[in-house]
């Protein structure tokens, strides 16, 4: 009997296969922090969702995964990806010290997304704690794309300091844009005039109409529990808060196990995940 073989995967549809793409604009955000666009090849990978990652590579080095923080594209394809990076290892400062020109390999897309359509018809509540800010931005960009589909969008911030403040620039257009905006730091400076505090703090001041809240959190996990109690203590269900999750990712298939929490492979089942399905692995530090 004669056996077919399997057509071999391209280097597009294969998971495990990087593709080239060049970085095209740098921005340095603080001392640590970095966003980079990177264009696509010819070819390039399917459509990214807000929410997902991807995994980047530094070659020679190594790959890390990283949330999307921007997105551009056309007729339904990635053709530029924003990411922004804290340095914090050999790859992640790698890749912050990339250069227009320079290529980085990206897998992806990995993961599921925010799902904003689904929340059509709410208030949107974005709750960020550091850097947790840069995978809800460009959830708060399409909402603004999307703004009749919305009630009120409310951006909730916490940072440790004002230094450490994401996105400064762009604050202050999305204020202007009618985005309700709180920032709280843990250690305020001299030149400092706002809130100091956690991020939880700024939940109740926002009098938020809980039953038609769809919320929206990233950051810490032990921020992210809080916050999520927080909402649901004012009334949002659980069911309407999500919440981005963190384990080491490896492959991005669901293939190593490494990412695992629970019952969930985070690359696969995750990041994304409704705080109905988290609350109780949140809640088991061995997990």
């Amino acid at each position: 009997m004669t056996t077919l073989a399997k057509p071999a995967e391209s280097a597009h549809t294969d998971p495990a296969v990087p593709r080239f793409y060049r970085v095209v604009s740098r921005r340095e955000d603080t001392h640590d922090t970095v966003t980079v666009e990177l264009a696509a090849p010819d070819d390039p990978l399917a459509a990214f969702a807000p929410g997902q990652f991807a995994m980047l590579t530094a070659f020679g080095i190594g790959e890390v995964p990283i949330s999307l923080s921007g997105l551009g594209g056309g007729d339904g394809l990635a053709l530029r990806l924003g990411h922004t990076l804290r340095a914090v290892g050999a790859v992640t400062r790698a890749l912050c010290a990339a250069r227009p020109g320079q290529l980085i390999g990206v897998r992806g897309p990995f993961g599921t997304g925010w799902d904003l359509p689904s929340a059509a018809g709410h208030d949107l509540v974005l709750v960020a704690g550091g850097i947790g800010l840069a995978p809800l931005r460009p959830v708060l960009l399409a909402a603004l794309g999307d703004r009749s589909n919305y009630g009120r969008l409310v951006l909730l911030v916490g940072t440790r300091t004002p230094a450490d403040l994401l996105y400064t620039d762009e604050l202050e257009a999305w204020r202007a844009r009618g985005v309700e905006v709180a920032v709280t730091v843990d250690r305020p400076d001299d030149g400092w005039h706002g809130n100091v505090g956690v991020v939880t703090s700024l939940l109740e001041p926002a009098a938020l109409a809980a039953r038609k809240t769809t919320a929206f959190v990233c950051g810490p996990e032990i921020m992210m529990r809080y916050a999520a109690d927080g909402l649901i203590a004012l009334g949002v269900p659980a069911h309407r808060i999500r919440v981005s999750l963190e384990r080491t990712m490896r492959c991005g298939a669901g293939w190593c196990g490494h990412c695992q929490l629970g019952p969930l492979l985070l690359c696969r089942d995750g990041p994304v995940v409704t705080h109905d399905r988290a609350t109780d692995l949140l809640r088991i530090r061995e997990l």
